[in-house]
């Protein structure tokens, strides 16, 4: 999932209570008031993949199950289930409805899959659906949609082959990508599906009523939801819209959104104001992404290695970030991931290249004579327009510049814009980051796999999709594991990205607001539980 900019619970000290004033947090009308770090770019299920989408999507619509408060799978749309290696058959609870009263069937869920899956929509994400059989044939194109093995036997029950066991599959299904789409709904409104909060149709917790381009969003109780009565919000409002942390910590202490994220500047100001700072740990991986086209000069190994030994993960989270929380990026696979029989990390110790510049430039050197030049040329390196993102750019374009005399051009861009350019290819390097869309090394594994769209750079090696193929296809976790193993080795020797570090958080939340969810796996934050206290 793209990176999730949200993060850690703040709780205050009663000299700061005072401060923050409660219209943000309304106990009467069990209101909240929040901001977006950004707008969210794509609200149709089939084709999101950033966090800010996910988030609000995650609210306002079910799938066949979800994550409950503890980051445990529980029944959605689905009301139980029965999987093993071959097959899967869901039992869709009779009082799911849609927001117009129309009942969620197993039609829907097939209707969704097999429409993330052709090609015509390149869905990014289209290939979390491959363990269902024929999915991934499909969506090369070499089968029709109708061949997916996903059945709708009758209007409550859904039954799924598998193209291979995987005993993961349903943390798959609470993802983004699963959730149901309506057709006569999604073909009445054509070109113009989630264009807007009428051109959507909700079967979740929420559903949105005004969405105000670049500005603002309100979410309202959907009162179909078939859990209704265990939702106590009656309205989630997305005022604002700003990546700009100071302008959320000014929007914070005078009332008007009940939580914030704060970087290394607010994060002095929330200690001068003398709050308690609680940290939270996201799971994502933040890293620079090359492209690996081949008329890119960043496809030169020789010039990523150079790179990879010029920087030094530990002076980017204590220096750069200077923040609590965050861990010097070591591997795209983060620290929290569960191996065999210890976390993944632990088992499987990265290799590290610790800063070398006698290294790094002979790297550099070996770089210029494969490439025939006397120079490497400007760099273009894509960020988004957030201020942590342009201070973390602007010291990459520092620290090469000095190290080895490599010219860096920032390239800043809304969130919205810099997705377009990824998937374009319009970089040579792109400040990333990657956190899990489930609860499997997997989630971290196919990401570089070069059917995976989300493979901005286009890495490709048959080697590493070999490897990604053997995990896929076992379910013993010795066998698995091994492959991630070798996967994370060849990622470090052919320096494929640059792990800059792992994301930790700290965020102020208004002290009348509780039950708000942190996790990992899943939305962060998640309000669906949340309630205002007097």
């Amino acid at each position: 999932m793209k990176v999730n900019l949200f993060a850690l619970l703040l709780i205050f000290s009663s000299t700061a209570l005072a401060q923050v004033a409660a219209t943000s947090a309304n106990p009467e009308t069990q209101t909240i008031t929040i901001a977006l770090t950004q707008e969210p770019p794509q609200l149709n299920s089939m084709k999101a993949t950033d966090t800010v989408s996910i988030l609000i999507l995650s609210h306002v619509m079910e799938g066949l199950v979800r994550y409950d408060r503890r980051g445990n799978i529980v029944p959605g749309v689905a009301e139980r289930w029965e999987i093993n290696d071959k097959e899967a058959t869901f039992w869709l609870r009779d009082n799911a409805l849609w927001s117009d009263s129309k009942p969620v069937t197993a039609h829907d869920f097939v209707f969704a899959w097999r429409n993330a899956l052709a090609p015509k929509t390149a869905s990014e994400y289209a290939f979390i659906l491959y363990p269902i059989k024929n999915a991934e044939a499909i969506n090369t194109g070499k089968l029709p949609t109708d061949q997916l093995a996903a059945t709708a036997i009758d209007d409550l029950t859904l039954r799924i082959k598998f193209e291979r066991p995987t005993g993961y599959f349903t943390k798959l299904a609470a993802f983004t990508t699963y959730f149901p789409v309506r057709q006569d709904f999604h073909d009445l409104q054509g070109t113009q599906y989630a264009a807007g909060a009428k051109e959507l149709l909700y079967n979740g917790p929420f559903m949105m009523t005004e969405w105000v381009h670049s500005s603002s969003l309100k979410m309202v109780k959907n009162q179909n939801y078939w859990n209704k009565d265990n939702i106590t919000l009656n309205a989630i409002h997305a005022e604002y819209i700003t990546a700009d942390t100071r302008a959320r910590l000014n929007l914070f202490i005078d009332g008007k959104i009940v939580h914030t994220r704060l970087d290394g500047e607010t994060y002095k100001d929330a200690l001068t104001q003398r709050f308690r700072i609680r940290r939270f740990t996201t799971g994502t991986i933040f890293f620079l992404e090359y492209n690996h086209r081949p008329n890119r000069v960043t496809a030169n190994v020789s010039l990523r290695k150079a790179i990879q030994y010029a920087f030094d993960p530990h002076q980017m989270v204590n220096k750069v970030l200077a923040t609590p929380g965050n861990l010097p990026g070591e591997s795209l696979f983060p620290v929290w991931l569960q191996g065999v029989n210890d976390k993944f990390r632990r088992e499987y110790p990265p290799a590290i290249a610790n800063r070398d510049l006698v290294r790094a430039r002979e790297y550099l050197a070996q770089a210029k004579r494969e490439l025939g030049i006397e120079e490497i040329p400007p760099l273009v390196l894509l960020a988004s327009d957030s201020p942590t993102a342009a201070k973390q750019a602007e010291y990459i374009q520092g620290l090469l510049a000095s190290k080895l005399g490599v010219q860096i051009k920032i390239d800043i861009q809304t969130f919205k814009q810099r997705l377009a350019k990824m998937t374009s290819g319009d970089f040579d390097i792109v400040s990333a980051g990657w956190g899990p869309d489930f609860d499997d090394i997997m989630t971290f594994g196919d990401l570089l796999a070069s059917w995976n769209l989300n493979n901005r750079g286009r890495y490709l090696n048959s080697e590493y999709d070999r490897l990604v193929r053997v995990a896929m296809n076992n379910i013993e976790p010795k066998i698995r594991m091994d492959a991630m193993g070798e996967m994370q080795q060849i990622l470090f020797e052919e320096a494929v990205v640059l792990p800059l570090y792992e994301e930790g958080v700290i965020y102020l939340l208004h002290p009348q607001v509780k039950g708000v969810v942190r996790r990992v796996v899943g939305a962060d934050p998640d309000y669906t539980y949340a309630r205002v206290v007097p």
